[in-house]
């Protein structure tokens, strides 16, 4: 753990709701000086302000080059402006409230990338600046969702990307703790615009939060979650507006599963592939067409899922927005496929579950009961994962935190 000064340095990241009202300004200038009461070093990161509609939201941004010729590096450079108007905006409102601040963009604060334009990976992280800002007594408000590629143009993080930027500082800085800010009390077992009785979670393992984050829980951005399952950062979600004490992120080394699951993700907006790969019994054609197929979604840029080999077809899911270049491929290939859109994948994690028998029949039970119909499944040693039809995914959800007792 580093420190300046005898206080130990700490990461406090605030979402768009947060930043976006008088309100939640009041609350981000009442979490610093409550970490400045503790003697730490509080770091702020935060991200562009509100939502789709909200003036300097990214959606909003990236809506005034609709019908447009796009270029990639400038739509970054538009996107990135959104959390430099956050962080220019907090710093002055800490100033107002007599807390010395210093607003820096992602590259400023020393963040490299590797110059993937709209989803980027943080390859560097140089804190010299910070720690300067710190030694001086300032409190870093730092522009999250963005870096500096190695040709010195800006590129961001993807969706949610703030929270990579906050942990990726945590690690360089070797932080105390991150804190993830947001408007609701912590990480929920399930979505609760899905299931009634999703409750929040007092403690979930650092893997655990990586597999939510995968199957489709947007609480923290996945490589984020992957950056504290890799580090052993502590992490902390809490809610800016209240006074919940959230959920703590373990290290998995000194996390104790209490049951078998610990939550349901959903992953909507899934398409099924079947692709044909007939071929004379006894030959190896089915699995050099396999390998054919890998590469040239590979080489396309489409991601694969749930995929299910076998000797003479070959069943995959992608996102449906990737189905038809998936098909493309496909044609490309002269491989004949049939397709199935208007799915949902359910995953259960739990790392309770590792190792333990009929958790498959008990998930297969409680989806049967609701009448839901499972289309294909894989697992993990902490998932299972189960395809169902998009109609069906709030009875399966739900079906799932009932059956292994979720609410509380």
């Amino acid at each position: 753990m580093s420190s300046v000064s005898g206080h130990a340095i700490i990461i406090m990241k605030f979402g768009g709701t947060s930043v976006a009202t008088p309100e939640g300004r009041s609350a981000i200038v009442r979490r610093v000086t409550e970490a400045l009461e503790r003697e730490q070093a509080p770091v702020v990161v935060v991200s562009a302000m509100g939502r789709k509609g909200a003036p300097y939201a990214t959606d909003t941004l990236l809506s005034l080059l609709e019908g447009l010729p796009t270029d990639a590096r400038e739509r970054d450079l538009l996107a990135c402006t959104g959390e430099v108007v956050s962080a220019v905006l907090v710093a002055h409102v800490l100033r107002g409230a007599g807390i010395d601040a210093r607003a820096f963009s992602g590259p400023e604060a020393g963040i490299g990338t590797n110059g993937a334009y709209g989803a980027a990976t943080v390859t560097d992280v140089y804190p010299g600046p910070l720690l300067s800002a710190l030694a001086a007594d300032a409190v870093p408000v730092v522009a999250g969702f963005q870096g500096m590629a190695p040709d010195g143009s800006v590129t961001t993080l993807g969706r949610g990307g703030s929270d990579t930027t906050a942990c990726a500082l945590g690690v360089a800085l070797r932080a105390k703790t991150v804190e993830i800010y947001t408007d609701v009390d912590g990480v929920m077992s399930a979505d609760p615009r899905s299931c009634d009785d999703a409750a929040v979670l007092d403690v979930i393992s650092a893997d655990e939060l990586f597999q939510m984050a995968r199957h489709g829980s947007r609480i923290v951005h996945t490589p984020a979650a992957e950056l504290a399952l890799g580090s052993g950062l502590a992490v902390r979600v809490r809610n800016t507006f209240s006074d919940h004490t959230g959920t703590l992120v373990a290290d998995i080394a000194s996390y104790q599963p209490k049951a078998l699951a610990t939550a349901v993700s959903e992953t909507s907006g899934i398409a099924r592939v079947h692709v044909d790969l007939s071929a004379p019994e006894g030959t190896r054609e089915h699995t050099v067409a396999q390998a054919r197929v890998y590469r040239a979604m590979a080489d396309a840029g489409v991601s694969l899922d749930m995929f299910t080999p076998a000797s003479d077809t070959l069943v995959f899911t992608v996102p449906e927005v990737d189905l038809p270049r998936a098909c493309d491929v496909l044609a490309g290939l002269d491989l004949i496929c049939k397709t199935q859109g208007g799915l949902s994948k359910i995953t259960l994690v739990g790392a309770g579950m590792h190792g333990v028998p009929g958790v498959m029949a008990r998930v297969a039970e409680y989806l049967s009961d609701a009448g839901v119909n499972i289309l294909q499944t894989a697992d993990s040693h902490t998932t299972i994962s189960v395809l169902v039809s998009a109609l069906d995914a709030t009875s399966a959800v739900n079906a799932l935190h009932t059956g292994f007792g979720l609410s509380g």
